[in-house]
C-alpha cells in the first residue's frame, strides 16, 4: 500500500494494531516495530499514541458527520436519505476497515477529544433520527417507534467493519442496494 505521508503510515499501522490487540494493548514500540523503525522515530510524525487515536476517530466522526447533513438537508424523500445513509457507511466502512473498528471499539479512550466526539456522534444521531421521524410523519416509514428504527440500523452499519473484510468478491454497489433494501423495506414477502 502506497502512502501519501509517514504519517498516513503511520496512522494505517495503529489502526490495524489497534483492531488487533486493542488500543490499550498496543505501544509505540508495537507500532514502530510493525514499521520496521526505531519508537525515537515516530516522535518526528506524532506526538503520542493519543494524537493517533484522535485523528483515525475524529477524522472519520467529521466524515460522517459533514454527509449527514448534506443528506438531511437534501430535498430528497425520507427513504432515499435513508439509502444515501446506508451508501455512505459502505462506503466509509470498505475503505477504512481498521479505522472503523477504532471509532467503534476505542472512542472512549479519546482525552482531550473525548467532548468533541460524542458532540459529533450526537449531532450525527439526532440527524439521522430526525430523518426516520419525518419519514414516519409523512406515512413513507410505518409508523413505529423512531428509537428502536434508529437502533436497528445503526447497530447494523456500525458493525459492517466486522463483516466486510471478509467478503473479498463483494459488490460494494450491489451490497449497497440490498443491504438498503433488508434495513429499510425488512425481510417481510
Amino acid at each position: 500500500m502506497k502512502y501519501d505521508t509517514r504519517k498516513d503510515q503511520i496512522i494505517q499501522t495503529s489502526a490495524i494494531l489497534f483492531q488487533k490487540k486493542g488500543f490499550s494493548a498496543v505501544t509505540m514500540r508495537d507500532i514502530a516495530k510493525a514499521m520496521g523503525i526505531k519508537a525515537a522515530s515516530l516522535y518526528n510524525h506524532i506526538k503520542s499514541k493519543q494524537e493517533i487515536l484522535s485523528e483515525i476517530i475524529i477524522s472519520l466522526a467529521e466524515q460522517f458527520t459533514e454527509q449527514m447533513k448534506i443528506i438531511k438537508n437534501s430535498n430528497d424523500s425520507s427513504i432515499d436519505k435513508l439509502k444515501q445513509i446506508v451508501a455512505l457507511h459502505v462506503n466509509i466502512t470498505s475503505k477504512n476497515q481498521f479505522e472503523m473498528s477504532s471509532l467503534n471499539s476505542d472512542w472512549m479512550h479519546l482525552e482531550a477529544e473525548l467532548e468533541y466526539y460524542l458532540k459529533l456522534r450526537k449531532n450525527y444521531e439526532n440527524d439521522f433520527r430526525s430523518i426516520i421521524e419525518k419519514g414516519i410523519q409523512d406515512n413513507e416509514l410505518i409508523n413505529g417507534n423512531p428509537e428502536v428504527m434508529l437502533f436497528s440500523m445503526l447497530s447494523t452499519l456500525r458493525s459492517l467493519y466486522i463483516w466486510l473484510p471478509k467478503k473479498e468478491d463483494l459488490d460494494i454497489g450491489k451490497f449497497t442496494t440490498e443491504l438498503s433494501l433488508v434495513l429499510i423495506n425488512g425481510i417481510n414477502k
